[in-house]
C-alpha cells in the first residue's frame, strides 16, 4: 500500500522482501561517500537494516519509504522522515540508485514527504543533515524550502555536519514580514 504518490512516483513502506534493493542501495558508492558505510554485506544484513526501519514505523509512525516508478513499479531510491538520535526534530532523508539520479525523483519525492510531514503528520519543523560535499542534495533541500541553520554534532559522528531546517511559522508571522 502506498503512503504517498506523486505524478511519477509511489512511496511505500519497506518490507523484508526489499532486502536485495536495500543491499544494492546502501552499498552504492555515493551512499557510502555521503551517508556512510552501514556494514550491510549480505541479504541477511539488509533484512536487519530493514528491521530498524520497520521498528521506526511502529515507534514514530513514519520512516523511510521505498520510492518506486509508478510506470514500472521499479524501486529507484528511498525518501522519508527519520527520528535520529541527536536531533530533536524529524529528519528528511533521501538516496537514489545511479539510474534514479538526475531525473528529478529526489526533488519530487522530498517535496511530497515534506508536505506529508507538515499536513498529514502535523509537523511544524523538519530538518535535514547532509554531507557538506553533497551539493546536489543541498540544492534539493533548498529547493523544497529548507534553509541552512548551522552545524550539528551527532552521537558517534566524526565531525559536525550541516543541518538545514524547515519551520512552519504560521501564516500570521509570515504576513508580518517585510
Amino acid at each position: 500500500m502506498n503512503v504517498l504518490e506523486t505524478p511519477r512516483l509511489a512511496l511505500r513502506r519497506f518490507t523484508l522482501e526489499d532486502a536485495p534493493f536495500v543491499f544494492e542501495l546502501v552499498n552504492d558508492p555515493a551512499w557510502i561517500e555521503h551517508i556512510g558505510d552501514r556494514k550491510v554485506r549480505t541479504l541477511d544484513d539488509a533484512r536487519g537494516y530493514i528491521q530498524k526501519t520497520l521498528a521506526m514505523y511502529e515507534r514514530a509512525g513514519f520512516g523511510l519509504y521505498v520510492v518506486l516508478l509508478k510506470e514500472t513499479g521499479e524501486p529507484v531510491g528511498t525518501c522519508g522522515l527519520i527520528r535520529r538520535e541527536g536531533l530533536s526534530d524529524p529528519d528528511i532523508g533521501f538516496a537514489f540508485l545511479p539510474h534514479g539520479r538526475g531525473k528529478g525523483y529526489a526533488l519530487e519525492s522530498a517535496a511530497a514527504v515534506l508536505e506529508y510531514g507538515r499536513h498529514t503528520l502535523g509537523m511544524k519543523r523538519i530538518v535535514a543533515i547532509v554531507s557538506a560535499a553533497n551539493l546536489r542534495s543541498i540544492r534539493i533541500l533548498e529547493a523544497i524550502g529548507l534553509a541552512y541553520e548551522g552545524l550539528v554534532s551527532l552521537p558517534g559522528g566524526d565531525e559536525p555536519v550541516p543541518v538545514y531546517a524547515f519551520e512552519d511559522l504560521g501564516s500570521s508571522r509570515r504576513n508580518s514580514e517585510p
